[in-house]
């Protein structure tokens, strides 16, 4: 099978309303993704006051990714990333609100997975969605 095909179904469940977010979320932890390299470090965009760290289930998918950008000449260097890491180290050393979107350039076949609890480390540096305890109140 296909580099990212198992993620790439899971994604194609859920845009379709079925399917379990749980497993789309465990699929992209166990799925290396490709996540291009810039700046000294993963390449990451910024939209609606979130940091999105872009990863891709393939090549190609990059390169649609590249042409949308009107960049398909230039050549991307990529890190290959295991989703979980991505999750679990690199979201929260990014110290703003983060999360992955993968296949950004694929309309239909894209999928974000925001800073919430369940998906990201479940504190409050992380997830926006946690709310701070204060004196034992939640």
């Amino acid at each position: 099978m296909a580099a990212g095909a198992d993620l790439l179904a899971r994604i194609a469940e859920r845009r379709a309303g079925v399917g379990d977010p749980r497993e789309l979320v465990g699929e992209l932890r166990r799925a290396l993704v490709l996540v291009p390299l810039g700046g000294g470090g993963l390449w990451t965009a910024e939209f609606g006051g979130v940091r999105w760290v872009c990863g891709f289930t393939d090549r190609e998918a990059l390169a649609r990714f590249a042409a949308a950008r009107g960049e398909s000449g230039r050549e991307w260097e990529f890190a290959e990333v295991r989703g979980a890491r991505l999750l679990d180290e690199v979201v929260p050393a990014l110290g703003a609100p983060a999360g992955v979107a993968v296949n950004v350039a694929d309309g239909a076949g894209s999928m974000l997975f925001p800073p919430v609890a369940g998906i990201v480390p479940d504190t409050v540096a992380v997830a926006v969605d946690v709310d701070v305890d204060v004196e034992g109140r939640g």
